[in-house]
């Protein structure tokens, strides 16, 4: 029998993600003794089993694509990507699934780190299961709940049996399946169905809804309709999976039955239906939270409706935006409200830089790694519209920019504004194209900056550029204001 150990530190977090390692990054180096408690492994699932691991088997992908469209190098792309070398690359980014240098990281920033399953017991109390034994850790200041969110898989009967494919397996598989069926149409679905088809896969894409990527503009899921059934995938709109069975014999197949009573096979089935968070089995109930729900949060990512200011939710948790970049973003902010809590500072919520997370709201970059690449930050049209927003419209064929046909002298792409009339600032932009995901952090400063067009017109995009579709977009709406003047 194995003695409990019992500790004190100033923060308790709860999970080594981007979330987690930034909350106690900060809080240590403002003095606070900080230890993280995770149970897998330090740098969550994004460094493991979401963004990197995927951009890495998408950048091959998404190369050889802009290639073959390249006079001078198209000729030379002739054959299929080597996938052993593409899944090489990927275990080399994820390190193996080896986490000691983020271990030796926390070391470094003077972060404690308990290795086990951790369970808020009370205010300021968690438990930690570890291989010897029970921790118990207690907080002076606050506990950051930072463990993030797990793939959603629907109840369908008999599917526990079927050993499906969810986000994780999709970019952690070993192997090419032959046949994959990805159930699902938003980001991980599409930018899954572009990496495996891309790697030799053929693949299947079953959607509910009549598009793909139902929250971006739709001239961007349509291009993106369009360059995956290019590419061979199989589109289904209009459709649900009612059953799917793993077949026992030689083969190992996946028999999938659809709504209408359409019958598919498949090697892999991959569920890419939303999020859930992982908050069913941490002790949400000993504090009077619900266990599986989201955690609601205030500006400064407090939790609400427990006393006291001391718990705080940070990341996907809060069901706020579900993006590594926006975890990172809150942790910022979640750091900088503990610190100065615990050193008796009163809150300053205008001080947007340390204590508000608004960009949560209106100011959200996202680049979609399909091709081609979605950028978009801010409102889209149809949010704009069920806002009640009133916004000028301004779109400008990519295809015509200089910098763009640099990449393809057929390029197609589409870039969109939305400015408020009444401001003259732009409240939301959305490009798609190949090479786009370096446009959004000038769009992102546009709109969190709420940057004035009068000003924006002197920020000079280089020649020959993407970026120059930014000078065309302004040129397109001054023609439009004095086409209606002169009307």
């Amino acid at each position: 029998m194995t003695d409990e150990i019992a500790e004190t530190y100033d923060v308790i977090v709860l999970g080594a993600g981007p979330a987690g390692e930034n909350v106690a990054d900060r809080t240590a180096a403002a003095g606070l003794s900080t230890v993280v408690v995770e149970s897998e492994l330090i740098g969550g699932e994004c460094s493991y089993w979401a963004c990197v691991p995927s951009k890495a088997l998408l950048r091959p992908a998404l190369l050889r694509a802009e290639a073959t469209r390249l006079p001078g190098v198209d000729t030379m792309v002739t054959g299929p990507l080597d996938a052993p070398a593409v899944l090489a690359h990927r275990d080399a980014m994820v390190s193996g699934w080896d986490d000691q240098g983020q271990a030796e990281w926390l070391e470094s920033a003077n972060i404690a780190l308990v290795r086990g399953f951790g369970r808020i017991a009370g205010p300021r109390q968690v438990r930690v299961e570890t291989p010897g034994g029970e921790v118990r850790l207690t907080a002076r200041h606050a506990v950051a709940v930072c463990t993030g969110s797990r793939a959603a898989v629907p109840a369908l009967p008999g599917l526990d049996g079927v050993r499906i494919w969810t986000s994780r397996e999709a970019t952690s598989a070993r192997r090419v399946p032959s046949r994959l069926i990805v159930v699902g149409g938003g980001v991980v679905a599409t930018e899954m169905a572009t990496a495996w088809r891309a790697l030799g896969s053929r693949v299947t894409v079953v959607v509910r809804g009549e598009r793909l990527l139902p929250r971006v503009e739709t001239f961007a899921a349509d291009l993106v309709t369009e360059r995956l059934r290019e590419s061979g995938v199989d589109l289904r709109f209009g459709a649900t999976v009612t059953s799917a069975e793993r077949s026992g014999g030689p083969g190992d197949r996946i028999d999938v039955t659809l709504g209408d009573d359409t019958h598919l096979v498949t090697d892999e089935l991959l569920f890419a239906t939303g999020r859930a968070p992982r908050t069913e089995d941490i002790g949400l109930d000993t504090v009077g939270l619900t266990p599986g729900d989201w955690i609601d949060i205030d500006d400064t990512c407090t939790a609400t409706g427990i006393a006291g200011d001391w718990l705080y939710a940070v990341g996907d948790v809060n069901h706020r935006v579900l993006l590594t970049h926006q975890g990172k973003y809150q942790a910022r902010i979640a750091s900088a409200a503990i610190t100065d809590r615990a050193r008796g500072n009163a809150l300053d919520t205008a001080d947007w830089g340390r204590h508000a997370s608004t960009a949560d709201r209106l100011a959200v970059p996202q680049v979609v790694f399909t091709d081609p690449e979605i950028a978009t930050v801010g409102r889209t049209t149809e949010d704009a519209a069920r806002a009640g927003l009133e916004v000028d419209v301004v779109d400008y064929d990519l295809g015509r920019v200089s910098g763009a046909m640099q990449y393809d002298p057929a390029y197609r792409g589409h870039a969109r504004i939305l400015i408020d009339p009444r401001r003259r600032v732009v409240v939301g932009a959305t490009f798609a194209g190949p090479g786009v995901a370096e446009l959004l952090h000038s769009a992102t400063v546009a709109v969190a900056g709420e940057i004035p067009l009068d000003r924006l017109w002197h920020a000079v995009p280089s020649f020959p550029t993407i970026s120059e579709v930014w000078l065309r977009l302004l040129e397109t709406y001054r023609d439009e204001q004095h086409s209606r003047v002169g009307a």
